[in-house]
C-alpha cells in the first residue's frame, strides 16, 4: 500500500485544531479512525495491479539526435475502474540528462474491460541497445488516498544507430564524382583507368590520351576519354583498441571514425566498389562482408550502432592477418586508426609491408583541435608550457605521418568534423589517379 500527499494533508488538518484546542489521545482517535477507515475503503476499491496486461509497439531503430516513439497498450481486465500513474523506465542514456523524469510517467484512466495507449518518447544520447526496464504502476483509489503498486516487464529494444551527420557532404561528393566520369581522361592518365570512349581534342586536354589512329581517320584530333575505375574492392578496418577510445570534445574517436567509413561507404558504392567492413582490436568486434550495393550500408549503420572501444592494445599482427584475409585480391585498404607514435612505431609499422606490398593502404585518423589552440597559447608560463606541449604533439603526429607515407601509404589527419570529407576526398583522388 502507498499513501498519498492528500492523505497526509487531511490528517495534518484534522489533528492541528485538536492538538491546539483540546489536545488529547481521544481526540487524536477520533480524526485518524475515520481516516484510516477511508484509506482501507480506497485501497480495496483501487484497480488491482497484478491483472493488468501491457503490450509494446513503435520504433525499434533510431538514429543519435532523433527521437523515438515506443506506444504502451494498457488493458484493465479487471471490474474497477483505473486510475493510475505509470512510471515507464528506460536505461539513464535514453534520454538527456534531467529529461527522464517527465519522459516516463504518464497519467492514465482506464473504465473497466476497456484499454488505452499511451506514448514514451525516448530522445537516446548514445549508440547502442536500449532495452526497456520494468513498468511500475501506482493504481489510486477512488478518493485518492491509497493506491496499490507493482511492477511488469515487457520487453522492447531500440536500437540507437549512428547518427551518420557526415551525409551532408555526400551530395558535393557525388557531383565531383560525376565530374571525375568526365575530367579523368583530360587531365590523368592512371594505371588501371578503364577506356570509355573517343571525343574532340580541346586545348588542356592531356597530349598523352591523343589517339593518332583515330585522328588519322577523323579530320580533327581524337582523344581516348577514360571512366574511373568501377568494381574495385575497400575493405574499411576500424581499430576498437584503448586509442580510440579518447575522447575529441565529447565524441569518442571511433565516433568519429564511424561517421567517415559511413561516408566513404556510401560513395563508394554509388561509384560501383564493393565495400567491406572489419572492426578489430584483439579480435574481431564485427565484420560486413559480401553485401550487395543496395544493403551494405544499412547493414553496415546496423553492425556500426553497439560498437564500442576497448580498453585493450590493439593487436597490430592479428588486425593485419584479418585484413589480408578479407581482401584476397588487390583492395583499397582504409585503416581508421591512431597516430600516436608507440603503437604506430611498435605496432604497424613492422607488419605494414605485408600490406603495401599487394594492397593499397589509406589511414586516416582523427586529431584533436585542442592541440592546435595549445600551439598558440601564451601570457604566462603555464600558457607557454602548453604550447610547447602542443607544438611537440603535432611534431610527432606529423614524423608519424612522414614515415608512413614513405611505406606508400597515404594518410589523412584531420579534426572529428573533418575527417569523414577529407576521407571521401582522398578516396577520389585515388580513383581519379587509378589506384585503387
Amino acid at each position: 500500500m502507498a499513501l498519498t500527499g492528500r492523505t497526509a494533508l487531511l490528517a495534518a488538518i484534522g489533528s492541528l485544531p485538536v492538538g491546539i484546542l483540546a489536545p488529547s489521545w481521544t481526540g487524536m482517535l477520533a480524526i485518524n479512525a475515520p481516516l484510516s477507515l477511508a484509506i482501507l475503503c480506497d485501497y480495496a476499491l483501487a484497480a488491482p495491479v497484478r491483472t493488468l496486461q501491457f503490450a509494446r509497439s513503435g520504433d525499434t531503430t533510431v538514429r543519435l539526435g532523433d527521437s523515438a516513439q515506443v506506444q504502451l497498450t494498457v488493458t484493465n481486465r479487471s471490474r474497477r475502474r483505473l486510475r493510475a500513474q505509470i512510471r515507464d523506465a528506460w536505461p539513464p542514456s535514453s534520454w538527456p540528462s534531467g529529461a527522464e523524469q517527465g519522459a516516463s510517467r504518464h497519467k492514465i484512466d482506464v473504465p473497466a474491460g476497456e484499454r488505452r495507449r499511451v506514448t514514451t518518447v525516448l530522445r537516446p544520447t548514445r549508440r547502442g541497445d536500449r532495452p526497456a526496464e520494468r513498468i511500475t504502476v501506482r493504481s489510486f483509489g477512488p478518493l485518492g488516498l491509497a493506491a496499490r503498486q507493482g511492477s511488469h516487464r515487457v520487453p522492447w529494444t531500440v536500437r540507437v544507430l549512428p547518427p551518420f551527420t557526415s551525409r551532408k557532404h555526400l551530395p558535393s561528393r557525388l557531383a565531383r564524382l560525376r565530374e571525375l566520369d568526365g575530367r579523368t581522361s583530360v587531365l590523368t592518365r592512371g594505371q588501371g583507368t578503364e577506356f570509355d570512349s573517343l571525343r574532340e581534342y580541346v586545348p588542356g586536354d592531356d597530349t598523352r590520351s591523343i589517339d593518332w589512329r583515330a585522328t588519322a581517320r577523323h579530320s580533327s584530333v581524337a582523344v581516348r576519354t577514360w571512366r574511373p575505375e568501377r568494381d574495385r574492392h575497400i575493405l574499411i578496418v576500424l581499430d576498437t583498441g584503448r586509442t580510440s577510445a579518447g575522447r575529441v570534445g565529447d565524441v569518442p574517436r571511433l565516433d568519429a571514425a564511424l561517421d567517415a567509413a559511413l561516408l566513404l561507404t556510401a560513395l563508394a558504392t554509388r561509384a560501383g566498389d564493393r565495400v567491406d567492413l572489419l572492426a578489430y582490436d584483439r579480435r574481431i568486434r564485427a565484420r560486413v562482408q559480401g553485401r550487395a550495393a543496395g544493403d551494405v550500408l544499412p547493414a553496415m549503420v546496423n553492425a556500426l550502432a553497439t560498437l564500442e572501444p576497448e580498453l585493450v592494445e590493439t593487436d597490430a599482427r592479428g588486425l593485419s592477418a584479418a585484413a589480408l584475409a578479407g581482401a584476397p585480391r588487390r583492395s583499397l585498404i582504409v585503416l581508421l586508426s591512431g597516430l600516436e607514435a608507440a603503437p604506430i612505431e611498435e605496432g604497424l609499422l613492422p607488419v605494414l609491408p605485408q600490406l603495401t606490398q599487394r594492397h593499397t593502404v589509406l589511414l586516416a585518423s582523427v586529431a584533436d583541435p585542442h592541440a592546435e589552440q595549445m600551439t598558440k597559447a601564451r601570457g604566462s608560463a603555464q600558457a607557454v608550457y602548453e604550447a610547447a606541449a602542443g607544438t611537440q604533439a603535432q611534431a610527432q603526429r606529423r614524423q608519424v605521418s612522414e614515415q608512413l607515407q614513405r611505406h606508400g601509404v597515404t594518410v589523412v589527419d584531420a579534426i572529428p568534423e573533418e575527417l569523414a570529407p577529407a576521407l571521401a576526398d582522398a578516396y577520389l583522388a585515388l580513383k581519379a589517379a587509378g589506384r585503387l
